[in-house]
């Protein structure tokens, strides 16, 4: 207990795995937790000094990898503590020590990740300054060893990196700070705001990780580079600390070698285009509305073969390219291999055979990997020369020089393929991994134990004759090793040299002298073949650990050969076109398609209206999108701006023809949702994320507005509304090309008087009172929104539905109105005057004494009296 509490004392913000015997055991309140989390039976043993019994659980050591999975979804972190000397050998307690602390991001055993996801592990460091002090951000994917870091600055750092947050969502998040003495960090989180909404678990590190020259001398190391000039980062004093901070996290807690980690990538801007929060989910290009993968653009456009591929194409999705010329590369890739239907097929089925070698190189690094992961690293490899061969004339230069990165290793894989059977275990421990003929001692060994066995079949023949019981058995066990077995109805025929072992339910256990014997020799046997073995497999683990590097390379290659096939097989079974990008301002897109709702519809047999999209900086900057509810508004809002996602991935787009000018942010607000958690409501979120986009957006940016001022009464939404719309069409250096959906047909007036602002509505035609959605997209105001016919389709009583159409058409009448008494309507308390919407009633006889002036007769005097003679009367 003394052990345990030592190393407990090392990790008490983890749950304590203590290894004894065939079991992980833990104690105290770790006991509790974890027999609440894991459904395991609490027990307890001895008593501590107090007089109290020890809460005690425990679970078999070869189940761990599950139970630990467990525990870490649920946000904890996992102290393994192992038996680190042999306990036939120990000459007392045998010692113990934590060889590896588990936790959500640090976990990267296959069955706990999800294939196609990144498993990101973020630290953040600051400088004294507050929160207008920049912040670095180091990012790492443990399992592949991606490794980036980012710097924000400004007033806003702290709101840029809450967005960055939301967007890469990682799974752990390590801050530089030491714990309250009740093991509370909530004063820690105080000063991060950007952790507010944060999901992922916040653990603190030593504050000393963080110096600049600690962590500058950190990355070097673990780099292997002399100086940080050579990655970028010279002069990146927060990205380092952040970097340094989360490799001695690393080091403290997985006690690897992290032999995969020897790259970095500095992260701008202005390498990408950028996706806040708010539009990645209004667009839906990651998750659906459920928040999972189905519904989303990812899932409408992924034809990946591989786990690699399926990550990177969301990773292209998340960060789309602003460079002309390197997304016209990966344009004209997409081509290549959209014409050369018969090589894609060939190549796609033959990287299925490719397992995941990012993940599996990451493990072999790390001292993680099995025998069947390096197996599988093996025949990964085994798959490329066949793959090189299918795509050795594609002319594409992108092509071209992925297939020239990818390396088979020969070498590595014949050694790979020269050890381990072709079906080799999980488990190193679990034995039989080494392939007859790579090893003479184990050879020699095996020998041994074989004719050992054979031994033991003829003893077990002997001794029945000898004996004349035919039932005799010699068996083994665990426990008492090599037995021979009689039932009670034979004990009588036993001979006077059987030793009685153990009394069972229907007979007997004996040993003799000469079984002994064959024992010690068999077992010993298999023992120092096991050894062997497991000697043997650690040695080519670290064979494949040291060319992790190469295998990193080609893995990504591949990945991105894989991503380009899937583009084009998409791009052929969907009917896309290939996009051609440009660097001025002009958006032309004709009969353009959302990727979702086209694959949805065409499920249900439904065809699909596609529309044409022209935007551009002078002549069509922002469009007034009017129309009725349910017509398709919001859906053309999307396409407009996945689009542009699309082609600036490398992607073919869902339309018959697009020329798109390269867009450095888009912004997207459709539909509504609020926060309850924060206190926000709708209308507040809706104003938040408005005034974002009018902070934010410039002249190359796309902003894609929805219903903007809804959620407020008519005249300030109205206002809030034209204001906005105004503010996007008339700023002197930010007018991002815009489409803005309304119901407030009032701003249809901006055209009239706004240069660049031009009105479009959605189609619709009335049929016996009911609405027919034309989903088209024409020139023009839209003069209703068919708001009650809507409400029809939903299911609203008759009698409502009535009583709405009265009111309106009185309002409408009101409306109407440009002189005389206001409209009068009909209620159940008798008739009443309504106020004109937009407009207040003109005085009695106003309009009389105008229509009777003869102008061309009238003198300025008798013009100024009559203007204070008109104002007298307005005022009365």
């Amino acid at each position: 207990m003394r052990q345990y509490l030592d190393a407990k004392q090392q990790h008490r913000d983890a749950i304590l795995f203590f290894r004894m015997g065939d079991f992980y055991e833990m104690f105290f309140e770790d006991a509790l937790v974890a027999a609440r989390a894991l459904d395991l039976t609490l027990t307890s043993r001895a008593k501590d000094a107090a007089g109290g019994a020890i809460p005690m659980c425990g679970l078999p050591f070869h189940a761990a990898d599950s139970y630990i999975a467990r525990l870490v979804r649920l946000g904890h972190r996992v102290a393994i503590c192992e038996q680190v000397e042999d306990p036939k050998k120990a000459k007392g307690v045998v010692r113990r020590e934590v060889v590896r602390v588990v936790s959500p991001g640090t976990f990267t055993e296959s069955g706990a990740l999800e294939p196609r996801e990144p498993a990101f592990l973020v630290a953040l460091a600051t400088a004294a300054g507050g929160r207008s002090a920049p912040v670095g951000l180091a990012m790492l994917d443990l399992s592949t060893g991606e490794f980036a870091v980012t710097e924000f600055t400004g007033a806003n750092a702290f709101a840029a990196l809450a967005d960055e947050l939301a967007v890469i969502r990682p799974r752990e998040v390590l801050i530089p700070g030491v714990p309250a003495p009740d093991g509370s960090i909530e004063t820690l989180r105080a000063d991060w705001p950007s952790l507010r909404d944060a999901e992922a678990l916040v653990t603190p590190v030593d504050p000393r990780a963080f110096v600049p020259e600690t962590a500058r001398e950190a990355l070097r190391t673990q780099l292997q580079e002399t100086t940080l000039g050579s990655v970028g980062l010279d002069g990146r004093d927060h990205a380092i600390s952040a970097a340094g901070g989360l490799l001695h996290y690393l080091r403290v807690t997985q006690r690897a070698d992290l032999g995969h980690i020897r790259s970095i990538s500095w992260r701008t801007r202005a390498d990408a285009l950028v996706i806040d929060p708010t539009t990645l989910r209004h667009l839906e290009l990651v998750t659906g509305t459920d928040g999972g993968r189905q519904g989303s653009v990812l899932d409408a456009i992924d034809r990946t073969a591989t786990a690699m591929g399926g990550r990177l194409l969301r990773a292209w999705l998340l960060a789309p390219l602003l460079a002309v010329e390197a997304i016209r590369d990966r344009l004209d890739a997409v081509e290549a291999l959209a014409f050369r239907t018969t090589e894609r097929g060939k190549f796609q089925d033959g990287i299925k055979q490719v397992h995941d070698l990012e993940r599996l190189v990451g493990r072999a690094a790390m001292g993680t990997a099995g025998p069947r992961d390096i197996s599988a690293i093996g025949r990964s490899l085994a798959a490329l020369p066949r793959v090189r061969t299918i795509l050795s004339d594609v002319e594409a230069p992108l092509v071209r020089r992925l297939v020239a990165a990818l390396d088979d290793l020969p070498a590595l894989r014949q050694r790979i393929e020269s050890t381990l059977v072709d079906d080799p275990p999980v488990l190193a421990r679990d034995g039989g991994m080494i392939r007859d003929g790579c090893d003479p001692e184990v050879d020699d060994l095996r020998t041994t134990s074989r004719s050992g066995r054979q031994i033991i079949a003829e003893m077990e023949e002997r001794e029945r004759a000898r004996t004349g019981i035919q039932s005799l058995k010699i068996r083994y066990n665990r426990v008492f090793g090599y037995y021979i077995e009689v039932s009670n109805a034979n004990l009588r025929a036993v001979p006077a040299d059987y030793l009685r072992k153990q009394t069972i339910a229907g007979g007997e256990r004996f040993v003799t002298p000469d079984l002994k014997t064959y024992e010690e020799r068999i077992l010993g046997a298999d023992e120092l073949i096991l050894a062997r073995e497991v000697a043997l497999f650690d040695a080519l683990r670290q064979e494949v650990a040291a060319v992790a590097v190469s295998i990193q390379a080609t893995a990504r290659a591949l990945a991105t050969l894989d991503v380009l096939a899937g583009l084009a097989d998409t791009a052929t079974v969907c009917n896309y076109t290939k996009p051609y990008v440009h660097d001025s301002d002009e958006m032309v897109v004709l009969d353009a398609r959302h990727p979702v709702v086209e694959r949805r519809t065409a499920g249900t047999g439904e065809a699909y209206v596609p529309n044409d999209i022209v935007l551009n900086g002078t002549t069509q900057q922002l469009v007034i999108l009017t129309g009725p509810n349910m017509g398709g508004k919001s859906t053309y809002l999307r396409q407009t701006a996945l689009v542009c996602v699309l082609a600036q991935i490398g992607s073919f787009v869902p339309a018959r023809e697009a020329k798109l000018a390269v867009v450095d942010r888009i912004f997207a607000r459709v539909g509504a949702s609020d926060n309850i958690a924060r206190g926000h409501s709708t209308f507040m979120v809706e104003m938040q994320e408005t005034a974002h986009i009018l902070h934010n957006a410039t002249a190359r940016s796309l902003v894609v507005l929805d219903e903007v001022g809804r959620g407020t009464a008519t005249f300030d939404g109205l206002s809030i509304a034209w204001a906005v719309a105004e503010h996007l069409a008339t700023h002197p250096t930010r007018r991002p090309k815009t489409l803005f959906a309304t119901h407030y047909h009032e701003l249809t007036d901006l055209a009239d008087a706004t240069p660049g602002v031009v009105n479009f509505h959605v189609a619709a035609r009335e049929w016996k009172d009911e609405i027919v959605f034309l989903r088209k997209i024409v020139a023009g105001r839209s003069d209703r929104s068919y708001g009650i016919q809507v409400a029809r389709l939903a299911g609203l009583p008759p009698s409502v539905i009535e009583r709405a159409q009265r009111i309106l058409a009185a309002l409408e009448r009101d409306e109407l109105t440009r002189g005389g008494r206001p409209a009068v309507t009909e209620t159940p308390d008798g008739p009443q005057q309504q106020l004109g919407l937009f407009q207040a009633p003109a005085p009695d006889g106003f309009r009389a004494r105008l229509a009777a002036l003869d102008v061309d007769r009238l003198t300025p005097l008798d013009a100024l009296l009559l203007l204070t003679s008109l104002k007298q009367d307005a005022q009365s």
